[in-house]
């Protein structure tokens, strides 16, 4: 690809540089998840009310979505349909839950670094249940990728004490959930469709995370300070909804491969967004940690180009 667009017109170099800054755009918009989200804890609002305003902003979105998709696919079968809610509830309502949840004790960096390992949660699930194979170069990703969250993360429970630990667990257990719907979502995407397949789970997840929030809070936890309800808007917009489209944008530009590598920008992003909004402090630790995590994803990335 690289040589491709070399020898390739300034119009078409062109075009490939705008779609890898869209995918540069979209992964930095939904690592901001994470800022946001330390914002709104800061209200003294709880997880599940922080997930409850984020799918009630960003749900008109997704069902505007899933309707003209309705209208204009062909009708899907009751399999389909039992699978999709099964995605949604594993990939968007469980995986953000726990993400959130873990948020509330660990930092927006560490968050994003355990995040960023879920293609080698992937690959480490079809090895212990599918029998796939990996390779010496793949296990020497894996090794260098974990080696950087271990020392982060060793770094963090030093510094925030055993709330570190309980909060990456929560954060491991959503990257977990994350790639169990990345391996069950493979063949439903091709049937279905990429763009009707987020519609419907997000509506899906939208659905149970605002059931959860009736079923736990009272309904006067509605009532929040405006800063909640502009904060929420924003991680529903510009930290959910766009970046999805961004993201699809730029795979239909530059390619699925393209898109994931640009996305290595997401933990970059997230430590010095979280020193610059957060205060959160960026040591040599942290820098180096999250170059060897980077360095582990870009090797299982370009393995399997």
């Amino acid at each position: 690809m690289r040589m491709t667009i070399e020898l390739a017109s300034p119009a078409v170099r062109r075009a490939y540089l705008i779609g890898l800054g869209i995918a540069i755009t979209g992964a930095v918009l939904f690592s901001a998840k994470a800022i946001v989200a330390k914002l709104l804890y800061r209200y003294h609002v709880d997880a599940v009310t922080v997930l409850a305003f984020r799918m009630l902003f960003s749900v008109p979105f997704f069902a505007a979505i899933a309707l003209w998709q309705s209208l204009t696919a062909a009708p899907l079968t009751n399999g389909e349909r039992l699978r999709i809610v099964l995605l949604g509830l594993i990939g968007y309502y469980l995986s953000s839950f726990l993400d959130f949840l873990g948020l509330q004790y660990i930092s927006a960096g560490l968050e994003r670094l355990i995040l960023f390992l879920t293609p080698s949660f992937v690959l480490l699930i079809s090895f212990f249940f599918l029998r796939k194979k990996i390779s010496a170069v793949e296990w020497a990703a894996l090794c260098i990728a974990y080696a950087g969250t271990v020392l982060v993360f060793l770094h963090d429970v030093k510094l925030g004490g055993s709330n570190v630990a309980l909060g990456s667990a929560f954060v491991f257990a959503s990257a977990l959930a994350y790639a169990a719907y990345l391996l069950l979502s493979g063949e439903l995407v091709r049937r279905v469709g990429a763009l009707r397949l987020v519609a419907y789970a997000m509506c899906v997840s939208s659905v149970a995370c605002i059931a959860q929030f009736f079923l736990l809070r009272p309904a006067s936890m509605l009532v929040q300070p405006v800063e909640v309800y502009w904060l929420s808007l924003v991680n529903a917009t510009f930290c959910t909804v766009f970046p999805v489209f961004l993201t699809m944008v730029a795979v239909s530009r530059v390619g699925a491969a393209s898109t994931s590598q640009a996305g290595m920008i997401g933990p970059v992003s997230t430590l010095f967004l979280g020193a610059i909004i957060l205060g959160e402090p960026v040591t040599a630790i942290q820098l180096c940690g999250t170059a060897l995590v980077l360095a582990g994803m870009y090797l299982l990335s370009r393995k399997k180009i």
